[in-house]
């Protein structure tokens, strides 16, 4: 008779084992996607990889579009709906305020006022006034609920008006950037069958697009987050440094040095300690470089005055890794992060006037907002 040997920590073993290759998987595939791929050094390969990032992130765009038209749509089919209910609301209400009005157009409530004046006594006088008071005041309410449901009507339709605009404007955006992705998918399609090795430039294409949305797309919204974070906290660094802020009793003055803007973002986010603001010629040059990033942000300053005043950073450039990123993707940041300066955080009743950046300075003028 054979005796079979139990091996009672096999179990044990053999799920050890299988719990570190479950957790190691996930490891050995960010740490994959953390590698830069290695950038081709012809400018026709950068430019290849660009246009394809660019197909990307327009697709992105043609997604939000597509959401914001399917809103838009959704919102427009509502109005319709209550301008349709509310026409047949105040149909009723348009044939009482007419009669209403055509009452004292025929002089009907004329009669009410010579039986005031034909009242035998005082009590019946005051029985005549309270009845007519309480007709005036229905013919008031008549008038008055038409008016406000006829203003609300206006409203509505103009609310329609407007969406139906904004929507077709979207519409028309959609097919431009469908037209665009089509071109540029022409382009690089073309550039592939050009190349010395399609196979080798499509697995580049693939890996690098992989990097940028796994990778590279958080690092520079990473980077906007901080900027905009810091931007909250600059009216107050201006008003505790000295000589930053300056007025002749008419016209305030804040003129912000390069390099102390640098030592406050610094302060603010340690981020900065690899990333740098230039002024120089009408635009302010943010640029850095950490292990395999590099990013590149070109704008300029302007002064806005609606929603709010303010001093707007507009994006004109955008580049990573050497790859210009398509305007789609500017204002997509731009809109999710708020960099501006809000002059009012500094002081109440100021308002922005001018700005210019040049010569390693940020100079902002501000008036009194009267």
């Amino acid at each position: 008779m054979k005796v079979r040997v139990k091996y009672p920590l096999l179990p044990v073993l053999l799920c050890i084992t299988l719990f570190f290759c479950f957790i190691g998987a996930p490891v050995a595939v960010y740490s994959q996607q953390d590698v830069s791929p290695v950038m081709p050094d012809s400018e026709e390969a950068r430019k290849l990889l660009e246009d394809s990032l660019s197909i990307v992130e327009i697709d992105h765009e043609i997604e939000r579009i597509t959401k914001r038209m399917e809103e838009l749509q959704t919102l427009q089919n509502e109005l319709q709906t209550q301008i349709q209910d509310m026409g047949l609301r105040i149909e009723d209400r348009r044939d009482r305020a007419a009669a209403v009005l055509r009452s004292y157009y025929m002089g009907e409530r004329d009669n009410l006022f010579f039986m005031l004046l034909s009242a035998k006594d005082l009590a019946g006088f005051f029985r005549i006034m309270d009845f007519y008071d309480i007709i005036i005041q229905n013919d008031r309410d008549t008038l008055a609920v038409y008016n406000n449901q006829y203003r609300s009507l206006a409203s509505a339709q103009a609310e329609a008006a407007r969406n139906a605009a904004q929507l077709a404007e979207v519409k028309d955006s959609l097919v431009k950037q469908r037209e665009r992705v089509l071109a540029l998918e022409q382009q690089v399609d073309g550039a592939l069958t050009a190349s010395g090795n399609p196979d080798a430039m499509k697995r580049l294409i693939e890996e690098f697009t992989l990097y940028w949305e796994n990778v590279g797309l958080y690092e520079v919204k990473r980077h906007f987050q901080a900027l905009a974070n810091a931007m909250e906290n600059l009216p107050s660094f201006v008003q505790g440094s000295k000589n930053m802020l300056k007025t002749n009793g008419k016209v305030y003055t804040i003129d912000i040095h390069e390099d102390d803007l640098n030592t406050f973002l610094r302060s603010e986010d340690e981020i900065f300690n690899s990333f740098a603001f230039h002024f120089d010629d009408g635009k302010v040059i943010a640029s850095g470089e950490s292990g395999n990033l590099s990013l590149l942000i070109e704008g300029k300053y302007t002064v806005i005055n609606e929603p709010e005043n303010a001093i707007m950073f507009e994006v004109d450039k955008l580049v990573f890794n050497r790859l210009e990123l398509p305007d789609t993707t500017r204002k997509a940041l731009q809109d999710e992060f708020d960099m501006n300066f809000y002059p009012k955080q500094l002081v109440s009743f100021l308002k922005a006037t001018e700005v210019a950046s040049d010569d390693q300075r940020l100079v902002v003028k501000m008036e009194l907002d009267l």
